[in-house]
C-alpha cells in the first residue's frame, strides 16, 4: 500500500506542477490583485505537498512508522489548503463557463486551469490521503 500511496503521489504531483505552472504562467504571481490565489497559498500547499512526499519516499525506504505518521500529519494542511483553494476556484470556473468567453490576458490566472486537470489533482489527492492513512494505521500489512 505504501507504493500504491507512492504512485497517486506523484501523480498528483504532476497535475500539481502543471496547475502552478498553468498559474505562474498567466501572471500568478505577478498580478496577485488579479487572483483569487495569495501567492502564500499556492506556494504554502506546494511547499507543504513536496515535504510530505519527500517525507514520504523515506518511508517507503527505511519503513519507520514515525515516518508515515508524519507524512500524513503534512498530509492535512496541504488538504486543508486545496480545499481552499477549490473553494476560491469555483467561482472562477463558474464564471468562466457563464459568460461562455474564451479567458483574456486580464483574467484571474487560474481560470486558465483545465477542469480535467483539477478534478484528476484532487481525485488523486484524496486517494493519496487515503492510503497515506491506511498505511500509517499499518491496515492491509506491508
Amino acid at each position: 500500500m505504501a507504493i500504491a500511496a507512492l504512485i497517486t503521489w506523484l501523480i498528483t504531483a504532476l497535475g500539481g506542477f502543471y496547475l502552478l505552472y498553468t498559474w505562474i504562467s498567466n501572471g500568478g504571481p505577478r498580478k496577485p490583485s488579479a487572483s483569487r490565489f495569495p501567492p502564500a497559498l499556492i506556494f504554502g500547499h506546494f511547499a507543504l505537498a513536496a515535504a510530505g512526499l519527500v517525507v514520504w519516499i523515506f518511508y517507503v525506504i527505511v519503513d519507520n512508522d514515525a515516518l508515515a505518521w508524519t507524512a500524513f500529519v503534512l498530509l492535512v494542511p496541504v488538504a486543508a489548503l486545496g480545499f481552499t483553494m477549490l473553494a476560491r476556484w469555483l467561482p472562477t470556473y463558474r464564471s468562466r463557463t457563464a459568460a461562455g468567453s474564451v479567458a483574456t490576458s486580464t483574467d484571474a490566472p487560474e481560470r486558465h486551469f483545465p477542469v480535467a486537470v483539477v478534478g484528476g489533482h484532487g481525485l488523486f489527492a484524496v486517494t493519496t490521503v487515503v492510503l497515506v492513512l491506511l498505511t500509517a494505521l499499518e491496515v492491509g500489512g506491508s
